[in-house]
């Protein structure tokens, strides 16, 4: 049997997608080994939810460095010492320098709070609320140079609700994310998911558009 896919989390909050992840790890539904969770705040949920979890951890304070290319090429540097295959974006709030990530293009994903490529960027639910959109989102990218740009494999969607503010429409949000995420890099540990001609394949073909989060887990569109 091929060895679980050893993956590295970048995250600066609470680590809810983290503990998504882990669960699916521990439920059966994930071949992963968590190598590494790492953090630009030393306060961040999801280091303390690594640490209880037996995942090494690393901190690297921004303000230490003298710019961000300075302090993404220490970042990706330790990424590679940690044996890491893939790295999972799960809350992490800094832009990357295109030069640090370029050797990990096609073996990084994110995951967004909108229905990309919609809202790149912050605020995202104030912004589909301030649109009049009927409906919101999350969706799974591998990560390029170009912000919350690179090819979408996955997203959930639902309905916003007459009358419900942004915190609302996030709570709301963040079960499917819950799900969503984990499900997309179980392809990738599945190695039905790769990254090959600069684009998303799935099961030996290119995928044509992104697959949907329903009932029974993700769909082709």
């Amino acid at each position: 049997m091929p060895h679980p896919l050893r993956i590295a989390v970048l995250a600066s909050g609470r680590g809810s997608n983290l503990a998504a992840l882990l669960a699916a790890r521990d439920r059966g539904e994930l071949a992963a080994e968590f190598v590494l969770v790492a953090s630009d705040k030393a306060q961040a949920g999801a280091l303390r939810l690594a640490e209880a979890a037996g995942v090494p951890t690393l901190v690297l304070d921004p303000r230490s460095y003298p710019d961000r290319r300075a302090f993404d090429l220490e970042l990706f540097a330790q990424l590679a010492a940690s044996g890491a295959e893939l790295v999972v974006l799960a809350g992490f709030m800094r832009i990357l320098d295109g030069e640090a990530i370029a050797p990990w293009v096609g073996r990084m994903l994110n995951i967004h709070p909108s229905l990309l490529p919609k809202y790149r960027g912050l605020h995202t639910h104030r912004r589909a609320l301030a649109a009049g959109d009927l409906e919101h989102g999350a969706s799974v990218h591998f990560v390029t140079a170009e912000l919350d740009g690179g090819p979408v494999v996955a997203q959930a969607t639902l309905p916003i609700e007459a009358g419900e503010d942004e915190h609302r429409l996030a709570q709301r949000l963040l079960p499917l994310e819950h799900r969503l995420l984990p499900a997309v890099v179980a392809l990738m540990a599945a190695g039905r998911l790769a990254w090959r001609d600069g684009g998303p394949w799935l099961d030996g073909a290119p995928l044509a558009a992104p697959l949907r989060l329903g009932p029974q887990g993700l769909e082709r569109s």
